[in-house]
């Protein structure tokens, strides 16, 4: 069962991030169940003709009009473990050459057309991910302006291979277009309610360049434990961790992910929210959290993250500091949902603050203040912020390339229609939480959903796409 519930999302409603052109296809029945693309490309043509695939004297190559050459590590990392994909073990090939059967197909030619293919880069929200693919006799060529849409177009090859009823492996004659239909197309992991170990999120990673994802939203730390290893206060995670040794992530296992991600063409954007979902986060700083009271008298209890005390803020500007050194995309995710105000109400030192700054009783106006000077904060560091819907619901004042993301299910069209209309780019997940579970069969309304179900005429962008494989925030 945890199997299909950590998976689940990277099978459903994946037809949303390409097209729905369905190619032409000529051939029995049976060259069309070989033939299994997923997602379904934007243009795609196949014929019943196959080429027979030896894996010992087929070789993927790069182009001689090509940017990228050997000296690109991302392609050459590609190149392995995609022959892996098709064929197996790569040195058992290498020992059979000598014995290779026949092949029709002996070669995949990448070509990068661009100038700069982008091999030591990172992925980004402006990637260019399209690719053209032919197959045909005796070379197949896949043809892409970078690095990234190559990774893609590898995929596809990749998929298009089988074996037929004698154990050889076959590849029909085809001709691909594709791009994807969103630039952004995410799956969030919760690795602080349920700690995930090093080798589930590259396995979550792994799965998810097999379906072409391309943003893993890392959830990172929440209210029951604070995993990542701090260089700069590392008692959040001494003391606010599971464990302090065995449920953490140190910064080399982040470094991995990171890298992990890069080779295969997807981003890593860790989200650290505030000022509510932040119990672990005062284990182990002092002060950072709001007492509470009952009557006149603390309870010992605490709440968000205390907006009143400059020590927040001072210590928020370190910590993101840090943040942005250790994660290369241009967003962080900041959080801003589902704070609990029954705290704030109840200290008398907060009240008293209210009533100086003039919000009266309106506790979303001194979550505003708190949210602005933290984005203020961010926007120092040079780094671009990712927020959930409540931020924007409050008013609080956005710059204009602010990601907004739409995760209540209640009005959802509606909420598309204000983020996108006021100019925001956009993040949809409300549909695809994983807590949404019913009798019958669920996977039919994750499939179905459509995120430009809206009015075209009041949105001014578009939104992407994000899986939640998350418990409700």
């Amino acid at each position: 069962m945890y199997f299909l519930l950590k998976f689940a999302p990277l099978f459903l409603a994946v037809s949303v991030c390409h097209g729905w052109l369905f190619g032409d296809f000529v051939g029995k029945q049976k060259e069309l169940d070989e033939i299994s693309l997923w997602p379904l490309p934007q243009k795609f043509q196949s014929s019943a003709v196959a080429f027979k695939l030896s894996p010992a004297r087929f070789q993927i190559v790069y182009a001689k009009e090509s940017s990228a050459g050997p000296s690109c590590s991302l392609l050459e990392n590609a190149f392995r473990r995609y022959f892996e994909y098709m064929f197996g073990d790569l040195k058992k090939h290498e020992k059979s050459r000598k014995k290779a059967s026949d092949s029709d197909l002996v070669e995949l030619k990448v070509w990068i057309t661009a100038a700069d293919p982008e091999c030591d880069g990172y992925p980004s929200l402006q990637t260019d991910e399209s690719y053209e693919l032919t197959v045909d006799a005796p070379s197949a060529v896949l043809k892409a302006a970078n690095v990234w849409g190559a990774l893609r177009g590898l995929e596809t090859f990749s998929q298009l291979v089988y074996e037929d009823d004698y154990g050889v492996n076959n590849i029909n004659k085809t001709d691909i277009s594709d791009f994807p239909r969103f630039a952004h197309r995410g799956i969030l992991l919760d690795s602080s309610r349920h700690f995930l170990p090093l080798k589930v999120i590259l396995a979550n990673l792994e799965a998810m360049a097999m379906n072409k994802f391309n943003v893993f939203h890392w959830h990172i730390v929440d209210d029951p434990s604070f995993p990542y290893i701090s260089r700069t206060f590392p008692e959040l995670s001494q003391k606010g961790a599971y464990h302090p040794f065995t449920h953490v992530y140190t910064p080399s296992d982040v470094k991995m992910v990171i890298e992990f991600a890069r080779m295969r063409g997807i981003r890593v954007i860790p989200e650290f929210d505030t000022p509510g979902h932040t119990q672990s986060w005062g284990n182990g700083i002092k002060d950072l959290l709001t007492p509470c009271y009952s009557g006149s008298t603390p309870s010992g209890t605490f709440g968000p993250v205390n907006p009143i005390l400059n020590s927040s803020y001072e210590f928020m500007a370190q910590f993101f500091k840090e943040i942005s050194t250790v994660f290369p995309d241009a967003y962080i995710h900041l959080g801003g949902d589902e704070v609990d105000f029954s705290c704030w109400k109840s200290n008398p030192d907060v009240r008293k603050f209210m009533e100086q700054q003039g919000f009266g009783t309106d506790y979303s106006k001194l979550e505003s203040f708190y949210i602005q000077r933290l984005l203020d904060i961010v926007a120092a560091t040079k780094k671009g912020y990712m927020v959930w819907q409540e931020v924007f619901d409050n008013g609080v004042k956005l710059k204009d390339d602010t990601v907004v993301e739409v995760w209540m299910g209640n009005k959802m069209e509606e909420e598309l229609q204000n983020v996108t209309g006021a100019g925001f780019t956009t993040i949809l997940s409300a549909p695809w939480y994983l807590d949404y579970i019913s009798y019958g069969q669920d996977w039919q309304r994750y499939y179905k959903v459509e995120p430009l179900s809206f009015p075209a005429e009041s949105r001014h962008k578009d939104p992407c796409v994000e899986r939640t494989a998350a418990v409700p925030r």
